[in-house]
């Protein structure tokens, strides 16, 4: 059996910057789904003393560390968002050792269906063994409000981040699956419940 073969129904769950991934991951966790978010295995991969970490610090020099030696997460996204080469490189260096990560947690997954959480989804050809694609969505306005809080920036730097990722409506469009997320928690629990059962149901099946 290829290690392809031996993985399982996998949701592959993406959406724009501060749309509430992390959130609708969570949910799915509380209902004992195996959830592998490449954000955390992207953090695990540059921890002090990783030979990402050095080729990072090689390429961009120390000003991305921190006076611990931990990488300087908000540098260093500022310093890839003002410049596309720069960005590429980062991508090259850490998309392939991340797909590795994530295939090998996925091969170890337990259950019916497991949520695979890849932000640049739809912008990577990484993940071609993605079974269904779920996006989470919000509104614009609430978007760049929620990147504002969380980064501390400005709005005008909250939509140059999220200028540089897929347009909203060619995510939408490429979607299996759509969450909304512009009401309450309540509410995206129970679209998330919803989900759950008809994920179920299709990882049961031969033909998906």
């Amino acid at each position: 059996m290829s290690k392809i073969e031996s993985l399982p129904f996998i949701i592959g769950l993406t959406g724009g910057i501060g749309s509430g991934k992390t959130l609708v991951s969570e949910l799915f966790a509380s209902l004992g789904v195996a959830v592998i978010d490449t954000d955390q295995l992207s953090r695990d991969l540059v921890a002090p003393g990783t030979p990402a970490l050095v080729k990072i610090t090689e390429y961009f020099g120390t000003q991305v560390l921190q006076k611990s030696g931990e990488l300087n997460r908000k540098k260093l996204r500022k310093l890839v968002f003002a410049d596309e080469k720069k960005r590429r490189w980062l991508e090259a260096l850490l998309h392939p050792l991340i797909k590795q990560a994530a295939m090998q947690e996925l091969t170890e997954c337990q259950g019916k269906y497991a949520v695979l959480v890849v932000p640049l989804l739809l912008e990577s050809r990484d993940y071609q063994f993605v079974n269904r694609i779920l996006v989470v969505d919000c509104e614009e306005k609430l978007q760049e409000e929620r990147v504002m809080q969380r980064d501390q920036c400005s709005r005008e730097t909250a939509k140059k981040i999220l200028s540089t990722q897929l347009p909203r409506e060619l995510r939408l469009a490429a979607a299996d699956d759509i969450i909304e997320n512009n009401d309450t928690i309540d509410d995206l629990r129970i679209k998330v419940e919803k989900l759950h059962e008809k994920y179920q149901q299709l990882s049961t099946r031969k033909n998906y």
